[in-house]
């Protein structure tokens, strides 16, 4: 008995470890989808297809989430019940599984999705006479990223009063109008990519926790079974 108790205090105390790394890894997603949400503020209204929008959607999400998962597992260990310990293991096993086709998803569909992103980008160019928030967020990526158009500056042919590509598309003097060559699309996904590295690192830190978690919750679950048959 007293060996029996002794494991499943380790396990305890092991799986409580691992759930607090886990949530403070969730804060850590959370607050990065925070800080690229606040950084894309002046994007806000393009579609949400927008690579860096997208990505602090889906970081504020997944922050979220596993915040919630971790505080749970955090309380299963403490309390060492049953329910929320087999709880835990369902909800992190689900998530886990999304995780692993998510990745899959865009590994194999990416062009399909990158394709997707951009019509969505230049249907929205039609509203830019009309729709005075997505001028603004368009103006602002144009000029910030020195870029012009989804793919080049024939994007915007028919989408304004003159025709032509916007003000925000010229590299110095409106007159005398150079457009910018590179294309938006690519030059905001590469400011993500350079800006993001480091986050991936830490999903994959966070990967290997969620896969501790799930076999410490299965073996403190099964230490408890066992305890409870010794006292019956």
């Amino acid at each position: 008995m007293s060996v029996s108790r002794g494991c499943l205090c380790c396990v305890k105390y092991l799986m409580f470890i691992f759930n607090l790394i886990f949530w403070l890894g969730g804060c850590g997603l959370f607050g990065v989808g925070v800080w690229l949400a606040f950084t894309q503020s002046e994007f806000s209204s393009l579609p949400l297809s927008f690579p860096s929008l997208s990505a602090a959607n889906l970081l504020l999400v997944a922050g979220g989430v596993t915040m919630v998962t971790g505080f749970l597992g955090c309380l299963g260990a403490l309390k060492e019940q049953k329910c929320l310990l087999m709880t835990f293991f369902v909800t992190l096993l689900f998530l886990v599984l999304i995780e692993v086709a998510l990745i899959l998803v865009l590994s194999v569909y990416h062009k399909e999705l990158d394709k997707k992103a951009k019509d969505d980008l230049r249907e929205g160019m039609r509203a830019y006479l009309t729709n005075e928030e997505l001028k603004k967020s368009w103006d602002n990526m144009q000029r910030i990223f020195k870029c012009c158009g989804v793919s080049n500056h024939t994007d915007w042919h028919n989408k304004t009063s003159s025709g032509k590509p916007p003000e925000s598309c010229c590299r110095d003097n409106i007159e005398d109008c150079h457009h910018w060559e590179e294309p938006c699309y690519e030059k905001a996904k590469d400011w993500l990519l350079a800006n993001i590295t480091s986050v991936l690192g830490f999903g994959v830190c966070i990967g290997i926790v969620q896969i501790l978690a799930l076999v410490f919750s299965m073996l403190m679950y099964c230490q408890i079974l066992r305890a409870e048959k010794y006292m019956d």
